[in-house]
């Protein structure tokens, strides 16, 4: 199930700083997405040592035929390899936050884009222009806030874009949508064949049309994303590695731990596999965003941006008339 990610506030960054995290993040490990899914490796790879011991235990104390050995090894090897395992997770980690980061990049950058689109729509339509054209800004508007979701729907599994757009789009507008292959792509279709309507000159049509690269290039960084994960040759090495470093712990540390092999597999397991599992989770960075919260933060934006139009322009010209009435032309003021 998707979890609903938020932005931070203020309150939320003073909590986020607060000691007490400790003890609220170890009381929700149960429900925690990374712990659940060590569950099956870590039992898996804790009940091997357990068989391992009882192994080497029963033939310690004769229980077995006496041609059996003791799983026994030199840890030499492992001091050895130890660096390249540690060095294995760590360029695995960063990795993934790499791709976690340009994520974040591609989605400010459509968000920014958004805003700037919906300010140049509204403010190039003004009081003095036709009816016909106010209608065709508040379709832009809507088209506008519609982009992000559809996109969010695009990248996010399991999305339900007719509900999410349903409140944005006209039924007719929403089905050609839902018939695309490519619902971002077929919004900016509708936002370029909507702009040609606008009474604009030619430059400002041009630079709303520029503007339009901005959501092209969001889409291309998002379906590299999501197509191009990290080299599988990587991602199954350090899974390989990871598998047979714990298989043979046991054998490794029974000489000087004997049963003590179980809780040392069992934390080495936890440790190592919940740092590989960090940077799994991250490598599809989508899911990990607050992609819901900045789709609301867009319609509030282009909603507040409409609401002080006129409040703000009213406010400009009353200042302009009055600074004209307090000064005569020649720049001496009126008596």
């Amino acid at each position: 199930m998707q979890q609903k990610r938020s932005l931070y506030n203020h309150e939320k960054w003073v909590q986020h700083r607060s000691s007490l995290r400790h003890i609220r993040h170890l009381l929700s490990s149960f429900s925690s997405r990374v712990i659940l899914s060590l569950i099956p490796p870590v039992v898996a790879f804790t009940l091997f040592a357990v068989a391992i011991a009882s192994y080497n235990s029963a033939v310690d104390v004769h229980w077995l035929p006496g041609f059996l050995p003791v799983l026994r090894a030199s840890s030499l090897p492992y001091q050895l390899t130890a660096p390249a395992l540690a060095l294995l997770l760590v360029f695995r980690t960063e990795a993934s936050y790499s791709r976690y980061e340009e994520g974040r990049k591609a989605w400010t950058k459509i968000i920014a884009g958004t805003d700037d689109f919906a300010r140049m729509v509204i403010s190039g339509v003004d009081d003095s222009s036709s009816e016909d054209d106010h209608f065709i800004k508040d379709v832009i508007l809507r088209y506008v806030m519609a982009f992000p979701v559809a996109l969010k729907c695009h990248v996010i599994y399991g999305s339900d874009i007719g509900e999410d757009l349903q409140t944005l789009l006209e039924g007719d507008d929403l089905a050609v949508v839902l018939n695309s292959k490519h619902q971002p792509r077929c919004i900016i279709d509708f936002l370029s064949q909507s702009i040609r309507l606008l009474n604009l000159d030619e430059t400002e049509r041009n630079i709303l049309e520029s503007k339009i690269s901005c959501f092209l290039e969001g889409i291309a960084v998002c379906e590299q994303l999501m197509g191009i994960p990290i080299p599988l040759s990587y991602t199954r090495l350090t899974s390989r590695f990871l598998v047979l470093w714990h298989l043979t712990l046991p054998i490794i540390l029974w000489d000087d731990c004997h049963w003590i092999v179980v809780p040392a597999t069992f934390v080495s397991a936890a440790s190592l596999f919940c740092i590989e599992e960090v940077g799994v989770l991250i490598e599809e960075p989508f899911p990990m965003l607050a992609l819901d919260a900045l789709c609301n933060l867009v319609h509030s934006n282009v909603k507040e941006a409409i609401a002080n139009q006129k409040v703000i322009k009213a406010r400009v010209t009353a200042k302009r008339k009055s600074h004209s009435c307090q000064h005569s032309p020649n720049g001496r003021p009126n008596s």
